[in-house]
C-alpha cells in the first residue's frame, strides 16, 4: 500500500514505514505529524483526488529536524571587482510513516 501526499510544494510517494525529508514543519521531534492533503491512495485498487482525497490521512512520527548540507554560492560580474560568496543550509524534518488511513 502506498500513497502520494503534498507536502511544502512537493508530491512525495510514500509506504508504511519508509523515513523521508521534507521541509521543515513546525513539530517537536518525538511527535506524530497527519498530512491531510492526500492526492492518491492504492492498495488492491487505485483511488485518486479531485485534487485530494476527503477523510484519507497520512500519520508519520517526527524523528529530528535538522539542516541538509551546505551549499556555496558565487556570484561574479566580469571587469568590476565584484565577487561574492554566499553559504546556505536548507532546514529539513525527518519523518517515519506509521499509517495511511481511508475512509
Amino acid at each position: 500500500m502506498y500513497a502520494i501526499i503534498l507536502s511544502g510544494g512537493k508530491q512525495l510517494k510514500v509506504e508504511v514505514g519508509q523515513k523521508i525529508y521534507v521541509e521543515k514543519l513546525n513539530v517537536e521531534a518525538g511527535s506524530s505529524y497527519t498530512f491531510d492533503n492526500v492526492l492518491l491512495v492504492s492498495d488492491k485498487t487505485v483511488v485518486t483526488g479531485n485534487p485530494t482525497i476527503k477523510g484519507a490521512t497520512v500519520v508519520a512520527k517526527v524523528e529530528k529536524q535538522g539542516l541538509g548540507k551546505k551549499i556555496h554560492v558565487y556570484k561574479y560580474k566580469a571587469k568590476t571587482t565584484y565577487h561574492r560568496t554566499i553559504g546556505h543550509r536548507q532546514p529539513y524534518t525527518c519523518l517515519t510513516i506509521e499509517s495511511i488511513n481511508l475512509k
